[in-house]
């Protein structure tokens, strides 16, 4: 098998969805004692997001407590409970050049920036003729990993 010119590093994040943030706030902050780090709202993501965390340093993971600004518009963020998951990889660029050589599907949007300040693009949760290699029905975002988590995180894998 070629070798990857990147390297998958841990999760970065899992994002849950719901027609009210407010209930599951009950459950993540209240009950199981995540810490909100931020809010971010987009109207054209039609998401309103609690960014949450648990963990520390390197291994710290996010938790996205979603809702809808609109449930009749799209992306329905609330309509897949758990809407996606977050991989921290090491080298953003290089990880999408290659995956789209090899048949990949990416969601539009290319590489931006994301509601926690990292660069981010998507996997589409669905293959086409085109691009034959998909999530299979679950959206996975890749996350550029700043250099102290690819300190931390990278030897472990090697």
């Amino acid at each position: 098998m070629e070798l990857r010119p990147f390297c998958v590093l841990g999760i970065q994040q899992i994002a849950i969805g719901g027609i009210d943030k407010t209930k599951l706030r009950t459950l993540w902050v209240d009950m199981l004692g995540l810490e909100v780090t931020g809010n971010f709202r987009s109207e054209r993501e039609n998401v309103d997001e609690d960014i949450c965390s648990m963990g520390q340093g390197a291994h710290k993971v996010e938790v996205d407590l979603m809702q809808p600004l609109d449930s009749d518009k799209k992306p329905a963020v609330h309509t897949t409970p758990l809407n996606h998951v977050g991989l921290w990889i090491d080298n953003l660029p290089a990880a999408v050049e290659w995956l789209s050589a090899k048949g990949v599907r990416f969601a539009p949007g290319g590489i931006r920036k994301g509601a926690a300040g990292f660069d981010i693009c998507f996997l589409h949760p669905k293959s086409n003729d085109e691009f034959p290699i998909a999530g299979e029905g679950v959206l996975i975002e890749l996350v550029q990993a700043p250099q102290a988590v690819i300190d931390a995180l990278r030897p472990v894998l090697h």
